[in-house]
């Protein structure tokens, strides 16, 4: 729960300092903008919302690591919602407004995670897990899109060591192996989720990992 408010509100406090040329950056996210990246953040903002009051009694089906989809290959971007966060994203024309309503939304969904109980059982996306372990997943969710965020804007305050630290954590349980020592958290999950290519020093050293790079989640 403290990995989610940390993770969570660092990330808000660095959109809430950027200036309006920024959003027009591109972001570590292919194809997107800043805006359109802050714009994706808001709806995250709601799918917590809606998730922690989707109560589920049921056992769960999975956890914060098989809460996420490892896809083949990267996105295309011709997933419709990825069109309309676009299109929304432009909609908003003023950056001060997009920053307000992820400020609104987004301060919520942390009052949100921080009142509600991590043994309860939720409901999204078809699946049913704790709340902790969903609060979990959204720690990556939240530091890999810092990282994109800050991708071309390295004036900007990246996320916080702890949570690029329990991100590294998660995705080397996704990965099913750890990421080599000489690795930072930062370059793990970079290179991990297909941010970044590795050279070829690092791929000598990730050995029979390299193979099952990079993890494509979703």
């Amino acid at each position: 729960m403290d990995h989610f408010s940390t993770s969570w509100a660092a990330l808000r406090a660095a959109v809430a300092g950027l200036p309006d040329e920024a959003f027009e950056r591109p972001s570590g996210c292919a194809g997107w903008l800043v805006r359109d990246l802050v714009c994706h953040l808001v709806i995250d903002a709601q799918d917590v919302l809606i998730t922690l009051v989707t109560p589920a009694t049921t056992e769960p089906t999975v956890d914060a690591a098989t809460y996420w989809h490892v896809a083949d290959e990267a996105p295309a971007g011709d997933d419709p919602l990825d069109a309309l966060t676009v299109r929304l994203a432009a909609a908003y024309q003023d950056p001060a407004l997009l920053t307000f309503h992820l400020d609104d939304v987004g301060s919520a969904a942390g009052r949100a995670a921080g009142l509600a109980d991590p043994a309860a059982r939720v409901s999204t996306q078809d699946q049913v897990l704790t709340v902790a372990d969903y609060l979990t997943a959204y720690v990556l969710e939240w530091t890999l899109h810092h990282l994109d965020l800050t991708a071309h804007l390295p004036e900007v305050p990246g996320p916080p060591a702890e949570g690029l630290a329990r991100s590294r954590a998660l995705l080397e349980t996704i990965a099913g192996a750890p990421f080599p020592a000489s690795f930072g958290d930062r370059d793990a999950l970079l290179v991990g989720t297909g941010r970044r290519t590795p050279t070829d020093a690092e791929s000598a050293e990730l050995g029979d990992l390299a193979a099952r790079l990079p993890l494509f989640l979703g």
